[in-house]
């Protein structure tokens, strides 16, 4: 691929018409014939029509605004990181119309090829473009006008290589998008086989807080005091770190939600294989599997020196599994928690060692699929990206092949 310097032109100039904003109606409870998306159909990947609203029957301002196949859609009033998003309506639901919050326009195919400016508008130049443009004084919304979106600068190749750009980032999509239906698909089949192998009645039960021993631990800084450890499950209200997380003077902050504990340590409170629970906030009830040493203090409870007779590893799909029932122990209103009182309440279907080590084990290789397809798709998107950066500004150009000379002529 060669180096090329291309054309920059505002989006305007390639356009039809001038972008337009959608309308809004008061929708009807139930449906109608005629529907009206909702911001959330732009969802950073496309459109969504999988949620549309009723859209009143008789209102005539509601005809106004029916999308065609190839009208070009952009979120126009959303918070910092959705405003500007891009998507294309295709068909696939009819009388459809779109909001007041987005606007409509439609390219100019002698000018621009639809799926290459599709792909150019979601490229970081575009959005950092639209970001850096975008005004308002809230602090979670964010508007852009008409003369943005038209002054959005576009890198304009041939359309030939505008076509040949296209077709080759669409490989990558579909690649990134297959990838991303295996793992859908195999996180259902990993869902199922819990469901499957967790389930089953005849197994005996316990508590997390049933086999309880009281047990020091030493900790640095006079934030960390002594925490009671359980047989089964040691719970410390505590916050998670990763090893990587380093600061001043060799010691280690936990960080959760750029919240910052008051105390400090050299040393980690917890050993590899251990689950934390999180207490509060944001994330609160979520179930972590940690591999490694680290060091809990500030809004997690850490499940520590398991019993002789609990597969760690079980305990945790067991867990992820109920992760609904867990986060439906949060209380208060607000920021939730959960108390270290009903972590210890938790029921858990305790089979005997072989059978949960069994039970682990074969999970375990379920999960290691999905990571390994995970890392996949990562890569996909980093390649991707890489790919779209060099092509869309014009630094790489692919070869057009020469036109063919007519037949008869020499």
């Amino acid at each position: 691929m060669k180096r090329n310097k291309c054309d920059i032109v505002p989006l305007g100039a390639l356009l039809e018409d001038t972008p337009r904003n959608g309308y809004s109606p008061v929708c009807p409870e139930l449906p109608t014939g005629k529907w009206v998306l909702g911001l959330s159909a732009l969802d950073g990947r496309g459109l969504d029509l999988s949620e549309p609203k009723p859209a009143p029957a008789n209102d005539p301002l509601v005809d106004k605004f029916m999308l065609r196949p190839g009208d070009f859609l952009i979120s126009r009033s959303n918070t910092f990181e959705k405003v500007g998003r891009v998507g294309v309506f295709r068909g696939g639901l009819e009388n459809c119309s779109y909001p007041d919050l987005m606007m409509r326009f439609r390219p100019d195919s002698s000018k621009v090829h639809p799926l290459y400016l599709e792909t150019y508008l979601k490229c970081d130049a575009a959005i950092k473009f639209i970001r850096q443009h975008a005004t308002g004084t809230s602090g979670s919304m964010k508007k852009i006008n008409q003369a943005t979106v038209e002054s959005i600068p576009v890198v304009v190749p041939s359309l030939e290589r505008q076509k040949k750009i296209a077709e080759l980032l669409l490989d990558w999509f579909g690649a990134i998008q297959k990838t991303e239906q295996l793992i859908a698909a195999k996180e259902r089949h990993y869902s199922h086989e819990l469901s499957r192998l967790i389930s089953r009645g005849q197994h005996p039960h316990g508590h997390i807080g049933t086999f309880t021993e009281e047990v020091s631990a030493r900790y640095r800084g006079s934030a960390w005091r002594t925490a009671a450890l359980s047989d089964i499950a040691t719970i410390w209200k505590g916050q998670q770190l990763n090893k990587d997380s380093m600061v001043e003077d060799g010691a280690y902050y936990a960080l959760n939600g750029g919240i910052k504990p008051s105390g400090r340590t050299t040393e980690w409170n917890c050993e590899a294989d251990t689950i934390t629970i999180s207490e509060g906030g944001n994330s609160c009830g979520f179930v972590s599997y940690n591999s490694e040493p680290f060091w809990c203090g500030g809004h997690c409870y850490a499940l520590k020196k398991l019993a002789k007779g609990v597969d760690a590893h079980y305990l945790f799909h067991y867990l992820k599994g109920r992760q609904a029932r867990v986060m439906a122990l949060r209380v208060g209103s607000g920021l939730p928690n959960i108390q270290k009182s009903d972590i210890e309440a938790f029921p858990v279907v305790l089979p005997d060692l072989a059978t949960q080590t069994a039970i682990a084990s074969y999970l375990n290789a379920l999960r290691e699929e999905i990571d390994l397809l995970g890392q996949s798709v990562a890569a996909l998107k980093t390649q991707k990206r890489g790919l779209m950066q060099k092509l869309l500004t014009g630094q790489w150009r692919l070869p057009v092949s020469p036109p063919q000379p007519e037949q008869g002529n020499p």
